[in-house]
């Protein structure tokens, strides 16, 4: 038994990983290939019985992966960048959720005949979008910078406030049904926030003084937020979810606290996760579905795809200056993905056994329309963003780190053949001369937060790092490796090969193909170019 659920658990991370590259490789999201990989090994063939083979562990196992994603995701929410997302994204992520929520709601409590509750819950589920499933269809359509930041922005804001509705609502259904009151239903909000927000006020401190050292901070936070989860549900029964929920925004919004590798570290543990527990959760489906699911799946995935999603961007895009063709668009795409699957899954697993009405209908109804949306909206939103004229065309751009000299004469001679280009550096008298010479500018480190918030790249496409700070240029190289691929980042020599000897080198992760040949430096070019302006002269 031990070396078959070894064997299980290895193949399944494997296929997970699998499923990982092939969504990379066709810039679809992975949610798609991960719950096709669970139904052919669950329900189709029957190899992987979850219940057998995990037994009583698979409701622990899936509470804590669950736990940790909604950590995960609510760490992204930052207060202080919300005044800044525009119109429309504020209307999506109010009072346009809470109308999806509510009408997805009533479809599904006519379409599929569940309860108010589990109707509510369903909604609550359904309304979230998220930024792991927008990401790779924004990639393969390539909007216009308008439609791009609203879909961006609308995943990373409604990812987090999307759990939170889900949470509490979740919370009312189990205390009616275990027949509490009004004031054990708040006791349990209560603690799940109180214990939530002292978690993070603990380790915000900790991180703040740096008293814990930093090749540990990752295992203390992941450690905290098991902990915080398991005693918020001993406390009060039910209220963990709601506790890490509350500990991610709080500690994401903490002061003075520096959480990207934290992030980093959870993004890809995250990654491992979903990879295995989708694979696990939709395996769990049972095929036939219940007589009518299906019917009522698909129905409910056209009513959210025609009906209510075109409904709500229309109310949060009132008197915004959108043209109509990028409000269709954004309306077309509105793909669900983690936390609808993981949270609608831990939901059922807990209702079922609670002997709730209709809550073996949550996970059908939600799997048929993370599949349904993901599937039809990345196979056309690409050819209807053209046919709407708000796509952009291959990013031929290029954003070159610097605004010497040698920066400024590379960006106009691209510039003069027809490349967009961007100069970008904090040496204000260079940018300011760019600006004179004609070309786009932007005052700051492109590495920055603020860069991420306020440069635009669209159309770009490529990096030359070519700033006279060879570190600088290295970490620009890091940055933007994910964001144009390995293969379209350059970086100009600071030191030829000569001087670059053992004490100077850079780790090989932190660089980048060299412009032109191995002996052109950034100091070569320039007296290149003072020679030439001298013969001119």
């Amino acid at each position: 038994m031990t070396i078959e659920l070894g064997l299980m658990l290895a193949g399944m991370l494997m296929i997970g990983f699998l499923a990982q590259w092939l969504a990379w490789r066709v810039k679809l999201p992975a949610i798609l290939f991960l719950l096709l990989a669970g139904i052919l090994l669950g329900p189709v063939t029957g190899i992987v019985n979850p219940e057998k083979l995990l037994g009583n562990l698979l409701f622990p196992m899936v509470s804590l992966a669950v736990a940790l994603i909604l950590f995960e995701g609510s760490l992204t929410l930052r207060f202080n960048e919300l005044p800044g997302i525009g119109h429309v994204v504020r209307g999506l992520v109010t009072y346009g959720a809470v109308a999806t929520l509510l009408l997805l709601a009533l479809a599904a409590h006519l379409v599929a005949g569940l309860s108010w509750s589990i109707a509510l819950l369903f909604g609550a589920l359904a309304c979230v979008t998220g930024p792991t499933v927008i990401a790779p269809i924004l990639r393969t359509v390539r909007p216009n910078a308008r439609v791009a930041n609203t879909l961006r922005w609308e995943g990373i804001v409604i990812d987090p406030l999307g759990a939170l509705f889900a949470v509490l609502i979740y919370e009312a259904i189990v205390s009616r049904q275990q027949g509490h009151t009004i004031g054990i239903f708040l006791a349990t909000i209560g603690c799940g926030v109180l214990i939530g927000a002292l978690a993070a006020l603990v380790m915000a401190f900790l991180l703040r003084r740096q008293m814990i050292p930093e090749y540990l901070q990752n295992f203390a936070v992941l450690a905290s937020v098991l902990l915080a989860f398991a005693v918020s549900n001993v406390i009060t029964h039910e209220s963990g979810l709601l506790a890490v929920t509350i500990m991610g925004i709080a500690l994401g919004n903490a002061r003075g606290v520096h959480i990207d590798d934290i992030l980093d570290f959870k993004e890809n543990l995250t990654t491992v996760l979903v990879s295995v527990l989708f694979i696990l959760l939709a395996a769990r489906l049972h095929w036939p579905l219940p007589p009518g699911m299906l019917g009522a799946g698909i129905a409910l995935f056209v009513i959210a795809q025609l009906v209510v999603r075109p409904l709500t961007v229309a109310l949060a895009s009132l008197g915004s200056g959108m043209s109509w063709r990028e409000r269709a668009l954004i309306a077309w795409i509105a793909p669900r993905g983690i936390v609808a699957a993981s949270v609608s899954a831990l939901f059922a697993l807990r209702l079922n056994a609670l002997g709730v009405p209709g809550a073996d209908a949550l996970v059908p109804l939600v799997f048929t329309l993370i599949i349904g949306t993901v599937v039809l909206q990345s196979a056309t939103a690409r050819p209807l963003a053209l046919w709407l004229k708000v796509a952009e065309p291959e990013p031929r751009g290029v954003l070159i780190f610097g605004s010497d000299i040698v920066a400024r004469t590379i960006g106009k001679a691209l510039s003069e053949a027809g490349f967009r280009v961007v100069l970008a550096d904090d040496d204000w008298h260079g940018i300011r001369t760019a600006r004179m010479d004609g070309l786009a500018t932007f005052y700051g480190n492109p590495a920055s937060p603020h860069a991420e918030r306020n440069l635009d790249l669209t159309g770009i496409g490529r990096l030359l790092a070519m700033s006279t700070h060879r570190e600088r240029n290295s970490l620009a190289c890091v940055h933007y490796r994910q964001e144009f691929g390995r293969q379209k980042i350059y970086r100009l020599r600071n030191l030829s090969p000569q001087e670059n000897t053992a004490r100077a080198a850079l780790p090989g992760s932190l660089l980048a193909p060299p412009l032109f040949d191995e002996q052109m430096t950034h100091g070569r070019f320039a007296d290149m170019l003072q020679q030439q302006l001298a013969g001119r002269g």
